[in-house]
């Protein structure tokens, strides 16, 4: 493994190292600003921040963590895509019968219990 860096993987790594700066910097001045800024009407806040935030964006899609990021976001968008989604149909059908079949459930249960109650009853002499 070559932990030595050639002229330009060097220049790379700090403009890489830069932007990330510039980003927390953005982050930073949008929440210092609100705090310091706080008699100023809200929606120039709101603005400002909006600004700054928009500006780390921006920053963070020319890194190579962003790049990546954008790319996967974008792979998964085509993936959604993909999906053969039910139609509304199907999907009441399936939502009815999974509420029949917890209502039978609830009510073997709650016949259940009470059936254990009498029993337990019955033996330790309590009456219920």
């Amino acid at each position: 493994m070559n932990i030595y860096f050639t002229g330009t993987q060097q220049k790379k790594r700090w403009l890489e190292i830069g932007k990330w700066l510039s980003i927390i910097f953005c982050f930073l001045i949008a929440i210092i600003g609100n705090i310091w800024f706080s008699n100023t009407p809200v929606y120039l806040r709101i603005l400002a921040i909006l600004f700054l935030l928009t500006t780390a964006t921006s920053i963070f899609r020319l890194t190579e963590k962003g790049k990546i990021a954008i790319d996967y976001i974008y792979q998964a968008h085509r993936e959604i895509k993909k999906i053969t989604w039910p139609s509304p149909n199907e999907t009441l059908h399936t939502t009815l019968i999974v509420s029949a079949a917890t209502a039978v459930m609830s009510l073997i249960l709650w016949g259940l219990d009470n059936l254990l109650v009498r029993i337990i009853s019955f033996i330790t002499g309590l009456r219920f």
